[in-house]
């Protein structure tokens, strides 16, 4: 099996390479030279009178400037680039903690009726910016929205406050109720259920089990002027335009999250996996798009492009696809058998078995360059994933790579498809430079500028599962074409004032 192993073999263990920058035409309107954030030249400082009133209706208010700094820290490489550089990152803000849906009622209120901007923030996993508070104003802390509040056994619902910390939430899940959610992100013990929600995150046994957006089966929302709405709560729906996911991926700028509805599955009874490798990437995409069309959905299906097989594997010369399933025995080896047809046909098997459990073991390593490399002071390390159509995959991967690897300074950029659908399926790029230790801002612009012009070209989509925040904000406008007034017209309708994480999602 691999979720029950899962918890105890290391799904837990958070993938701490980070985020991502910009290039020129892009750089002018994030207002900035680097990959650094940009924070508000006048950002909302709190007045002491509105202190007192957070206070009065708060857990706990910070004001301590250096906490403020710690409470606020992500793994963005942004952010971490700066803090490095001796420009840490300082927002003139507040933290209120709070442990109650009326609470975070009670704060917007406050914030709306002063024009406080506030961002929502929890586990401070996310790696691009998404909850850095670049206004200033409220950082409203929700990891005291921890509790278990329902369980629907015959309809297999769980209903969860959204400060519940993931490795909690599937533990509890799995002890009382025979149950898991199948979401395994590579942040899952460092992040909330909330989070996974406003982010659209993936787990890495999405191809079984789905993504964020799937499992959700209804929200409770608090809304900028501190109303409380419910979206969603059902199965399948035709009462107009789909609200639930008008909330999922929305980044905390349209709402605060308080309250989740998931949909469970039963915990898998039967696992197994198989492997092979390919002379080139393009032919083992070829098959994983074979296998998920010829109906196959099994829970990882990863390929790696020969530097990563090397890193991975130690098979450095051939382009490794793993592909493991877990669920009833009579679905996982319907599954398996369509996928060891398509791939006996053009590539070498490998021993199921031990990749896999090199897998568990090394699926967070696409950062490093080389074994025995040693990272100098200018070493900059980061993860960049889209998703894009079968037919344009190919190409994709072959000029994202050859574009970071032109800019100064790259060590190495590599990919694996990390998850894979009908329809295309998501490239995880790694990026690795070293540099001048006050050049690694412009490495990192660079680096992802080159890599994004790519895939608007081909019209990809900029992310697949690690969301915009301020990294991918200078993408957004071009990327979602004319859509990007009806979501700038969606914020101001139900956020007139801007005070709901602003400058996020390219807003």
């Amino acid at each position: 099996m691999i979720s029950k192993e899962a918890v105890k073999r290391g799904y837990n263990r958070g993938n701490y390479t980070v985020g991502a920058p910009t290039q020129p035409r892009f750089a002018r309107s994030l207002g900035a030279v680097s990959g650094e954030p940009t924070f508000s030249a006048n950002p909302v400082t709190v007045p002491a009178e509105t202190i007192r009133r957070l206070e009065a209706l708060a857990d706990r208010v910070v004001v301590d400037p250096t906490l403020v700094r710690d409470g606020t820290r992500d793994w963005w490489a942004g952010t971490m680039i700066a803090e490095t550089g001796g420009r840490p990152v300082t927002p003139g803000a507040v933290i209120v903690h709070i442990s109650s849906t009326e609470q975070v009622q009670q704060v917007m209120r406050v914030a709306h009726a002063a024009n406080i901007p506030v961002t929502v923030s929890a586990g401070r996993s996310n790696v691009t910016g998404s909850a850095l508070p670049i206004s200033g104003g409220i950082v409203l802390d929700v990891c005291g929205l921890d509790k278990f509040t329902s369980y629907d056994e015959e309809s297999q619902l769980v209903e969860v406050e959204a400060g519940v910390f993931g490795d909690i939430f599937e533990e509890r899940i799995q002890a009382d109720y025979g149950m898991t959610l199948g979401h395994w992100p590579s942040s899952y013990a460092i992040s909330t259920v909330g989070g996974w929600v406003a982010c659209r995150g993936a787990g890495q046994l999405s191809t079984r089990y789905g993504k964020i957006e799937d499992m959700v089966h209804g929200l409770d929302v608090v809304l900028a002027n501190g109303d409380l709405v419910t979206v969603g709560n059902g199965t399948r729906a035709a009462v107009g335009p789909d609200l639930l996911q008008l909330f999922i991926g929305s980044e905390g700028t349209l709402g605060v999250i308080t309250k989740v509805r998931f949909k469970l599955h039963r915990l898998p009874d039967h696992g197994r996996a198989i492997a092979y490798g390919f002379a080139t990437f393009a032919e083992g995409l070829e098959a994983c798009r074979q296998i998920m069309q010829q109906g196959a959905t099994p829970a990882a299906l990863r390929l790696y492009d020969e530097l990563e097989s090397g890193l991975q594997f130690g098979l450095p010369k051939t382009n490794v696809l793993l592909v493991a399933d877990e669920g009833p025995k009579e679905v996982v080896e319907a599954g398996l058998t369509i996928s060891e047809g398509v791939c006996a046909a053009s590539a070498v098997k490998l021993d199921g078995d031990a990749i896999f459990e090199r897998w568990l073991d090394t699926r967070y390593l696409t950062g490093k360059s080389a074994e025995g490399f040693t990272p100098s002071p200018g070493l900059v390390a980061d993860t960049l994933e889209m998703i894009g159509a079968w037919k344009e995959l190919p190409a994709i991967y072959d000029e994202v790579v050859a574009a970071i690897n032109a800019v100064p300074g790259t060590l190495a950029g590599s990919a694996h498809q990390s998850h894979a659908y009908l329809d295309g399926a998501c490239l995880y790029f790694s990026l690795r430079g070293d540099v001048a230790v006050d050049e690694r801002a412009r490495w990192y612009r660079a680096a992802w500028d080159a890599a994004n012009e790519v895939i608007l070209r081909h019209g990809a989509t900029l992310s697949h599962h690690h969301g915009v925040g301020l990294l991918r904000a200078p993408y957004m406008a071009e990327s979602l074409g004319n859509g990007f007034d009806v979501l700038r017209t969606i914020k101001t309708a139900l956020d007139p004032k801007n005070l709901l994480n602003p400058g996020k999602l390219g807003l």
